[in-house]
């Protein structure tokens, strides 16, 4: 007699069958969900630093403007004269120093730099020593900078102060100096410097 084939029990295998595949709908839900994960945490990553420096840039360019309309209005320019105007105007600005600006005006008849600076103690005296001038030659309530040459840059000398002041003076071509120190806080003196030749 001949054995009959035994006999399969349970669901068939095959490509359709539960165990050689899964839900094909649920692994793409799944998927999606991954990569929308992905994108959002890219985005996040990009976004949120460069939202930041878009808002720090605005922030820098509106500052850079007010301090540009400052000056403007009267006539300084923000930063450090070249080491030309302060070779040729012999205007020593010390390190460290702040607030700096300046302006130069030049004619047929003579040319002025007006310069002025925020500085320590020590920064004064080196300021006042590559004049040629030392700290005890400032007269106390002394206004050298005249009203014109104030309204030129803005300038108001007028506060309570104390104010120190003097005139160094030289022979051309060397420049003469009208020096005025604000001691408000001695310990970061504010120094007005105007220096004129005669070309």
């Amino acid at each position: 007699m001949t054995e009959a084939p035994p006999q399969r029990t349970g669901a068939p295998e095959g490509p359709g069958s539960p165990e050689t595949s899964g839900n094909p709908a649920g692994d793409r839900r799944r998927v999606i969900r991954r990569r929308a994960l992905t994108l959002l945490i890219i985005v996040l990553l990009i976004g949120i630093p460069a939202g930041y420096l878009v808002i720090s840039a605005n922030q820098s360019r509106d500052s850079g403007r007010d301090k540009e309309k400052k000056y403007s209005a009267t006539g300084l320019t923000e930063g450090w004269p070249s080491k030309l105007q302060r070779r040729i105007y012999q205007v020593p600005v010390p390190h460290p120093a702040a607030k700096v600006a300046y302006y130069e005006t030049n004619n047929w008849k003579t040319s002025r730099l007006y310069v002025q600076f925020e500085t320590t103690a020590a920064g004064l005296d080196a300021f006042l020593a590559g004049v040629g001038v030392h700290r005890d030659d400032l007269e106390r309530d002394r206004i050298t900078i005249s009203g014109r040459d104030q309204r030129i840059t803005g300038w108001e000398l007028t506060g309570p102060g104390p104010w120190q002041g003097l005139v160094h003076e030289q022979e051309n071509p060397a420049p003469t100096h009208d020096i005025v120190v604000g001691t408000a806080d001695p310990d970061r003196p504010m120094v007005y410097v105007v220096s004129r030749t005669v070309p």
